[in-house]
């Protein structure tokens, strides 16, 4: 399955369908990282609240963003012990990423030009939101390579000839 979604698409395909199931990991890769709202029920909750649930479940998180977020973000996060405690979830910071993709338990991802905020992924009003486009897949080897590469960032094996080293605040390596 490829399928090419748009929009507020995203939010309902890849955030309250894709992630929301996961049962073993979710890796997110983001340029930027904001206090992104999601749709639960009636309310609108903290996409962290979803993570924090999903490690309380057992599922792993892997979180890599580019900068800092902002203090909304910081306010929120710490309000889920789960996600400061737990080893199940892995955040770095690399300046250099400007990937936007989505990977959930081996077998599904979206890659596209969406970032982890609110006009980006979130629950933005319509007319509120980014003009967003990505591509969803299972294709097996698609999936292997995003998540070979994801690997490979996460361990910092870009980090040895990176050139922006001394901007890095926090090398992997």
């Amino acid at each position: 399955m490829h399928r090419l979604i748009f929009n507020q698409a995203i939010h309902s395909e890849v955030i309250l369908d894709m992630v929301a199931g996961a049962e073993e990991f979710v890796w997110i890769v983001t340029a930027d990282i904001k206090d992104m709202h999601i749709k639960k029920g009636r309310r609108f909750v903290p996409f962290l609240s979803m993570l924090a649930d999903l490690v309380s479940k057992g599922v792993a998180i892997r979180l890599i963003h580019a900068k800092e977020p902002g203090p909304r973000f910081r306010k929120d996060f710490d309000l889920y012990p789960e996600l400061i405690e737990s080893p199940l979830f892995e955040r770095i910071l690399c300046p250099r990423v400007h990937t936007k993709a989505v990977v959930v338990d081996a077998k599904k991802m979206f890659v596209g030009s969406a970032n982890l905020t609110g006009a980006g992924m979130g629950a933005k009003h319509a007319d509120k939101r980014n003009f967003e486009a990505g591509v969803m897949t299972d294709e097996p080897q698609m999936v292997d390579d995003m998540m070979e590469w994801v690997d490979q960032l996460y361990l910092g094996d870009f980090c040895g000839r990176c050139k922006m080293r001394k901007f890095c605040p926090d090398p992997i390596r």
